[in-house]
């Protein structure tokens, strides 16, 4: 299975002045954790890390502290999370076929959960982890004001990785550009397509580092994990 790393981003929500994957979590930068886990899979055998090309030096420092015996390809990203899973699937190996796209920002999803949605994705077009919501869920306007209450059991919060037959994402994500369509993620671009996207069950650990306060959540949950392992 082909996995890509969008990586491309700054932390400007994190009050970071660089990329935030370069953050350190118990001494090692977040996109260690993401490789690492992906390392662990049984599923993985390639990796591509799309990132800015001025945080390719620090990347390959990153992998050179690390061990990784699997192939690892650094792909120039674009100024957007859409344009860069882009350029991400222009560079993947012509034999890919299915590929699984993960914020290298869950830098805590397990290499279960990686191989879980790999073997899942056999079976489908398309799939994305998620969990259950559980808090109720309010539709507001403009106005702060509520207009709506969905029923919560239908509603589910999307995580990565997700996962793609290769050619319909890269036809998608073609139909996006000529329409100009802005998505967050590669599902949306699926569902637009009106393309069935699976649900997987995700991690409730699996939360994306996106402000200080996930940060010290993340070191928390991970430093919970490491304990538990030397039980």
């Amino acid at each position: 299975m082909y996995l890509l790393i969008p990586a491309a981003g700054m932390g400007k929500r994190m009050g970071s002045d660089r990329n935030k994957l370069l953050l350190t979590l118990l001494g090692k930068p977040l996109l260690s954790w993401t490789l690492l886990a992906a390392e662990a899979s049984e599923n993985i055998t390639w990796i591509g890390i799309i990132g800015q090309s001025y945080d390719f030096p620090e990347f390959k420092t990153i992998l050179e502290t690390i061990s990784i015996s699997k192939p690892i390809k650094f792909i120039q990203g674009g100024d957007t999370r859409q344009a860069s899973v882009y350029n991400g699937l222009q560079a993947l190996p012509s034999e890919a076929k299915r590929v699984l796209i993960h914020d290298g920002a869950r830098c805590l999803a397990t290499a279960k959960l990686f191989d879980r949605c790999a073997e899942e994705l056999l079976t489908c077009q398309g799939l994305i982890a998620a969990i259950s919501v559980k808090d109720t869920i309010k539709v507001v306007d403009s106005n702060q004001l509520i207009k709506d209450t969905p029923n919560r059991s239908h509603l589910w919060a999307a995580q990565t990785p997700q996962g793609f037959e290769v050619n319909l994402l890269k036809q998608c994500h073609e139909k996006g550009c000529q329409l100009g369509w802005a998505v967050t993620d590669d599902a949306a671009l699926f569902e637009k397509c009106q393309l069935p996207v699976k649900i997987v069950e995700g991690e409730e650990t699996n939360l994306k580092v996106t402000t200080p306060v996930d940060l010290a959540i993340a070191e928390f949950i991970l430093k919970q994990r490491i304990n538990k392992s030397f039980d």
